[in-house]
């Protein structure tokens, strides 16, 4: 299939780089906003196959522009010109507190106390599905198991992992 897509996007692309240009008026990030379709285009056929693949390239494109109109758009209202060094070593980073990083390692190790709980093929299909992003048929036919049973293993894995993080007793 990612030849097809290519083929599709190589007999498409001046027409994607152009669609996108008249929303972004900048011929360097319409080509590469086209490329980001084409990468996320072939990252979707992989999870399942799609019936019209040059219309979805093109919504994927014109998303794409429009998120990062918007982007632009956003970062013209807060960022503002004339701040000098001195000002911009004054602005905090952007980092998390020590208080914050103790407490997510805590959610972590709950976490994987919990995932250590669980039955290994329940474990197997959360981190497949949640981790790897595998669509639960992938998952079924590695399992040699039904896509319905994979579904419940999800739903007992991740029922059984909310639970531990959300334990008033934890310590």
């Amino acid at each position: 299939m990612p030849a097809t897509l290519t083929s599709i996007f190589l007999l498409h692309r001046r027409s994607l780089i152009w669609s996108v240009l008249r929303i972004v008026r900048d011929p360097h990030i319409a080509e590469d906003v086209a490329q980001e379709a084409y990468l996320r285009t072939r990252k979707a056929i992989e999870r399942q196959p799609i019936e019209h693949v040059e219309a979805f390239l093109h919504q994927t494109a014109r998303n794409l522009a429009l998120d990062h109109q918007r982007r632009k758009r956003t970062r013209g209202e807060v960022e503002a010109d004339g701040f000098g060094e001195r000002e911009i070593a004054d602005i905090p980073a952007d980092l998390p507190s020590q208080e914050d990083t103790v407490i997510e390692r805590q959610r972590l190790q709950l976490f994987q106390e919990a995932l250590a709980g669980l039955p290994e093929r329940a474990r197997t299909v959360i981190v497949l599905s949640r981790i790897e992003e595998w669509p639960n048929r992938k998952i079924a036919a590695f399992l040699g198991v039904s896509e319905r049973t994979v579904f419940n293993d999800l739903k007992l894995a991740m029922a059984h992992c909310r639970a531990a993080l959300a334990r008033p007793d934890r310590s």
